[in-house]
């Protein structure tokens, strides 16, 4: 990557450092936000090195952008407790592809928050995690939502739905804020934002989600393809159009409609694509 793995981890432990320091109040001025969206824009830089971010490092700037920045969070402890929660979930995702996919792991999550039920050390841990369960499906993979499904214990309406879940997720939070444990692990007053501030946190996530977990900026890879590209109009280095192509190749491209990326030559009967 343009900037190193260690820079950037760095740089975000300094974004966090900034947020933690100024706890109660948001400080996201215009040399923060420039940071934040210079780091994106480095994350970006070399798609081939992306696993060499540690995972943590990359969700929290990713959270920074869409809860610190876009929506003027001022909570530290509220947005750390998210970066670990999305973290721990998404490690478990990768280790569960190979017994079924996404689409089982979501599903063990859904009866879990629907009908909960397993083994748990107290009332507060059990609360929390399904508080957990709903915040993640509806805010990371909302459009596994709107099937049906039958009542749970705690009610509800008959479909599994956004709404379904943003009611569940607050009443778990509060129940688990309510909790003795909850005080004396210093974790109430996140509970209780987790609770109230439900729809603002899934909606975040929503956003990071469409813009990074499952999917792609294209405005940055649009963005970058085309300085690869001019940097190859300026230098003839091949490198540079290589550059230029890999981005190309994740935007989809018809390659008919940019021979000078595609470079077609005469004898080429069927349009590349990208």
């Amino acid at each position: 990557m343009a900037k190193p793995t260690e820079l950037f981890a760095e740089d975000v432990a300094t974004l966090r450092e900034t947020i933690r320091a100024n706890d109660g109040q948001n400080v996201a001025s215009g040399a923060f936000v420039r940071k934040v969206e210079q780091l994106i824009s480095d994350f970006y830089d070399d798609i081939d090195d992306l696993t060499s971010l540690r995972l943590g490092d990359i969700l929290d700037l990713f959270l920074i952008k869409v809860l610190y920045v876009n929506r003027q969070s001022r909570d530290a402890e509220t947005m750390a407790y998210l970066g670990r929660m999305l973290e721990r979930y998404l490690r478990a995702s990768e280790m569960t592809l190979a017994r079924g996919g996404y689409m089982a792991y979501l599903s063990d999550l859904m009866e879990e928050t629907a009908n909960p039920s397993g083994q748990y050390q107290n009332q507060f841990e059990a609360f929390r995690k399904w508080g957990d369960n709903a915040l993640f499906i509806a805010g990371i993979f909302p459009n596994s939502l709107g099937r049906k499904r039958g009542r749970g214990i705690m009610g509800g309406v008959p479909f599994v739905d956004q709404g379904y879940f943003s009611t569940m997720g607050r009443r778990y939070y509060e129940m688990a804020a309510r909790q003795e444990l909850a005080r004396w692990v210093e974790m109430q007053h996140t509970l209780q934002r987790l609770s109230y501030y439900f729809d603002v946190y899934v909606e975040a996530l929503n956003e990071m989600s469409d813009r990074y977990v499952l999917g792609i900026d294209m405005r940055i890879i649009a963005d970058k393809m085309l300085d690869a590209f001019n940097r190859y109009r300026e230098t003839k280095d091949p490198k540079h159009l290589a550059t230029a192509r890999k981005y190309a190749a994740i935007m989809k491209l018809d390659g008919t409609r940019w021979p000078a990326l595609d470079e077609l030559g005469p004898d080429l009967r069927a349009p590349s694509y990208f």
